[in-house]
């Protein structure tokens, strides 16, 4: 195995957005430093390591469960000290759309710190907090420059700075076209086969291709040396990892793709299908949260591109790189002592009860998403609207509770969501509310 392979193998974890890679990474490290003069033989360590990995994969598929706790208690400090006797010398620099604190600018002119609610931020903070990284996001916050240095850059958390902030900064134009335009009214769509028709124009993706290129800049400014272990997130930057592989050559660049990814003969109908393909193909790694659209992607890259597929390596050959291409569902929070210090699920309850004054004795349902077309929440109100149709006495008895975070609001698709589901819950309220 080549070093860039052993690297590659021990920065699966970062890929996989879960504690099972996680095990994998420990047994390495732990085989590493177990048997010293290993690594005196060229070739050996690697291709026992690799072999410790497998054997951990094997032990996992057979148990059908997680064997992290066995290898190691885990913790942010634990994979610190890890990634420093592992990979000293790595860079880890994540680039998502969204950033993981906002600066925004109140009424009195001071600065407030939000933290997004996003699952994304929420998976991957604890990795660059304990990497010590780098985040490359869009700096969207009211007061985002006011916080950063002369380069853009920002160090948090706030209170115990651990990592860097990079801002990247957007204009109108450029937000419009790229993340409203292409991403939200082109790929979101026609990725979730939503009913929704996509809609594609030639300026967003203009838009979309110029941002791409931004970003891509900005990773090649923030990169230490040749071989930074970058980590692209989702359907914004289909474009990137073809961008950095052209001016670094040597990074192991890891995309996880967040939402679907549609079978070939849907997502024949964007007009620049190959060109997101061959971006995505610049990537070591891609990521899906399920095997059914790691299989979908395959599919595409077969019917578009030409590639040389194994199947069974789940390896795709293309312009003399190889992609593996791979499902790494997302985890849970773990070890469940972290959420400790929070409420517990009956005081929860009470307080969500005495706030709505809903009945103790009720049957109480919750939502809770942003509000997306993809999220199903009109077909809930349906769904509440059959059942006190079909059973009159469960009205009083039922009562759905539904957050929506707002999201998108400028779209017309979101607009009309919005005014649908307001209509819908005023209706329902009217008609069965006590």
């Amino acid at each position: 195995m080549t070093q860039y392979g052993a690297d590659l193998l021990l920065v699966l974890i970062l890929a996989s957005l879960g504690l099972s890679a996680l095990a994998i990474f420990i047994s390495i490290s732990r085989h590493r430093r177990n048997n010293p003069m290993a690594s005196a033989v060229p070739g050996s360590a690697d291709d026992s390591a690799t072999e410790a990995a497998r054997k951990v994969l094997r032990e996992f598929e057979k148990n059908g469960q997680s064997v992290d706790a066995a290898l190691v208690s885990w913790s942010p400090d634990t994979l610190r000290k890890i990634l420093a006797e592992d990979l000293p010398d790595a860079q880890v620099i994540v680039v998502s759309n969204r950033e993981p604190y906002i600066h925004n600018e109140t009424k009195d002119g001071e600065v407030e710190l939000v933290v997004p609610a996003s699952g994304l931020v929420s998976a991957l903070e604890p990795i660059t907090r304990a990497c010590g990284g780098t985040w490359i996001a869009y700096g969207g916050g009211s007061a985002d420059r006011r916080m950063v240095d002369k380069g853009d850059r920002v160090q948090v958390p706030p209170g115990n700075p651990s990592y860097t902030l990079r801002r990247v900064w957007l204009s109108d134009d450029e937000y419009q076209g790229y993340y409203l335009g292409f991403a939200n009214e082109g790929l979101w769509p026609l990725c979730h086969i939503a009913f929704t028709r996509p809609i594609f124009r030639e300026s967003d993706w203009e838009a979309y291709e110029a941002v791409n290129r931004k970003f891509a800049d900005t990773v090649v400014a923030e990169a230490r040396n040749e071989r930074p272990i970058v980590l692209v997130q989702d359907y914004h930057f289909a474009l990137l990892p073809r961008m950095i592989r052209e001016r670094l050559p040597e990074a192991i660049v890891i995309t996880f793709w967040h939402i679907p990814w549609p079978n070939s003969e849907v997502f024949s109908i964007c007009p620049w299908r190959e060109r997101i393909l061959d971006g995505l193909l610049g990537s070591s790694i891609v990521g899906f949260h399920t095997q059914f659209h790691a299989n979908n992607f395959t599919e595409s890259v077969d019917r578009f591109m030409e590639s040389r597929i194994e199947r069974a390596d789940a390896a795709i050959s293309y312009g003399g790189q190889v992609t593996l291409v791979h499902a790494y569902p997302i985890s849970i929070e773990w070890p469940v002592e972290l959420l400790e210090a929070l409420r517990s699920v009956e005081e929860c309850r009470a307080r969500v009860r005495k706030r709505f004054r809903i009945p103790e004795d009720a049957k109480l349902c919750v939502g809770v998403e942003r509000l997306d077309y993809t999220k199903g929440i009109l077909d809930r109100f349906h769904a509440l609207e059959e059942l006190f149709i079909r059973h009159p006495e469960m009205v009083g008895k039922v009562v759905f509770l539904q957050v929506a975070a707002p999201s998108r609001g400028t779209l017309p698709a979101y607009k009309h969501l919005h005014d649908e589901c307001q209509r819908l819950a005023e209706e329902l309220n009217q008609r069965y509310g006590s």
